[in-house]
């Protein structure tokens, strides 16, 4: 058996064998009247989920109401029915969230009698509760180190760590599931807390589930000498040494820190075309529904980001889809139609799918995500993002030879892995894939990345449904394989 991870010219050289004796006309590909009536309907659809009317489709707000709406009428005329399995939430499964945003902080450090409090400019603290203080509390230094710290050597205690970019944040993570009290980390300078303040004043939303209590702070260098004097210097040339150990700092902390805090339901919306062997599996067609609100500066004459690319446009390549794959089924699978909430906010509303699936995760055969989709032009090559994580390969690239697809750069479609959707179920073990022409190449990509890429400028007429179009026909020959029972078997769990 070859694995997963052999190289593309391999996988491809053996399909042109097979595809070689399948003759015919290519597959995935439709009359040019067809085409017009297929853009026809997306750029209608677009139009509605990118218009002012829905006020660049914020969670929680009335924008999500309209979207959420639109969507599920859409695929209620399809004739898809609730995907939810849940009589009492009928095509909308509830998304909890939470959003806080930094309001105040206080910073105090206390060495014998002296008290030390850090001014606004060398030091902040943030919580995703309303308030949160930690008093008095003795102080670790654990330099670098995460991992090989022990709970017992820091529960409870203010831990003080070295910042390091691109690192700290996995350090911290791991350093507060051993129990402190609080996490000081020590930043280079007062440019550092301003960028920290400016991240951590905007609005944050993530899912309840994951809101903690964990009471972060960052200090500057300069501040710590101010409050430690020499011994602060000490501190950090032994983090340097092969024998540092956490050590306690003869001093304690007080840190105090509010936000405000709002929660609230947001949802995605599930619809589902039911199989004709229940048991057989399912096939799942997803994408994110929201947009940033108002995202443009307060003195744009135009503040709304309506996100047309991002990602009305997926929505209605999925939508589409479901109008045809109506048409022309039922499959032997059930085939689902998710439209996820709170992607922007960090891919929340696939996550909270895979926390509470309405059919079990390992059910699932495939997994199909649409995003960003009206970028390139007819042609196009093709982005596969997450080749060789799944075994839906053979087929995915069976079917793109025999329509005649080319596939793209695969160094650039991995850059966005972990930025899209399929990322959240490929990490629970989910055959998740994500194949679109705007992921195809830079040269594609690049330049609407750096113009209208969350901005105000992602509207209607920057739109291009040509790379749009191959993508949803080669996407409806794959369901169709995939949720065949005959044509498709997923490899037995091990």
């Amino acid at each position: 058996m070859i694995a997963w991870g052999v190289k593309r010219g391999l996988a491809l050289a053996a399909l042109l064998v097979v595809s070689a004796c399948a003759g015919g006309a290519p597959i995935a590909s439709v009359p040019a009247q067809e085409r017009t009536a297929i853009e026809t309907r997306l750029m209608r659809d677009i139009e509605v989920l990118a218009s002012d009317e829905f006020g660049g489709r914020k969670p929680g707000t009335l924008g999500e109401e309209r979207t959420v709406a639109f969507i599920t009428e859409q695929l209620q005329n399809a004739g898809l029915v609730s995907g939810t399995n849940d009589p009492g939430s009928a095509w909308r499964a509830p998304v909890e969230l939470v959003s806080t945003q930094a309001f105040t902080s206080r910073l105090v450090i206390r060495t014998g009698r002296r008290e030390t409090e850090l001014d606004e400019a060398n030091a902040a603290a943030f919580t995703d509760r309303r308030r949160e203080l930690v008093d008095s509390e003795q102080l670790v230094f654990v330099g670098r180190e995460a991992e090989g710290v022990s709970a017992e050597e820091i529960s409870g205690s203010v831990v003080v760590m070295l910042g390091e970019p691109g690192v700290s944040p996995q350090r911290r993570s791991i350093l507060f599931e051993k129990g402190p009290a609080a996490i000081i980390t020590v930043v280079e300078d007062e440019a550092s807390i301003e960028r920290l303040n400016r991240a951590y004043g905007r609005e944050r939303i993530q899912l309840e589930s994951e809101a903690d209590a964990s009471l972060t702070a960052f200090v500057t260098d300069a501040a710590m000498t101010q409050a430690l004097g020499e011994g602060w210097q000490q501190l950090v040339d032994y983090a340097g040494e092969e024998s540092f150990a956490p050590v306690e700092i003869d001093a304690e902390a007080t840190i105090e820190a509010a936000s405000q805090r709002r929660e609230f339901t947001s949802y995605n919306v599930l619809g589902k075309l039911p199989g004709l062997e229940p048991g057989s599996g399912a096939v799942v067609l997803m994408g994110h529904w929201d947009h940033l609100g108002e995202c443009g500066s307060e003195d744009d004459e135009d503040r709304i980001c309506n996100g047309a690319v991002d990602n009305a446009s997926g929505i209605a390549v999925m939508i589409e889809l479901a109008r045809r794959l109506a048409a022309t089924g039922p499959y032997d699978r059930d085939i689902y139609f998710l439209a996820t909430s709170a992607e922007e906010s960090g891919l929340l509303g696939a996550k909270a799918f895979a926390e509470a699936p309405p059919v079990p995760l390992e059910s699932i055969v495939a997994v199909f995500n649409f995003d960003t989709v009206a970028v390139a032009p007819q042609g196009s090559s093709v982005g596969f993002v997450g080749e060789g994580r799944t075994p839906l390969d053979p087929v995915i690239l069976e079917v793109m030879q025999q329509a005649g697809r080319e596939l793209g750069s695969k160094d650039f479609a991995e850059r966005f892995l972990q930025r899209q959707d399929g990322w959240a179920l490929l990490q629970e073990g989910v055959p998740a894939v994500f194949l679109s022409t705007s992921f195809g190449s830079e040269i594609v990509l690049g330049p609407y990345l750096s113009s209208d890429y969350h901005r105000p400028g992602d509207e209607l007429d920057i739109i291009e449904l040509g790379g749009a179009i191959d993508d949803l026909l080669l996407h409806e020959e794959l369901v169709r394989r995939f949720a065949d029972t005959a044509t498709y078997s997923p490899p037995a769990a091990e």
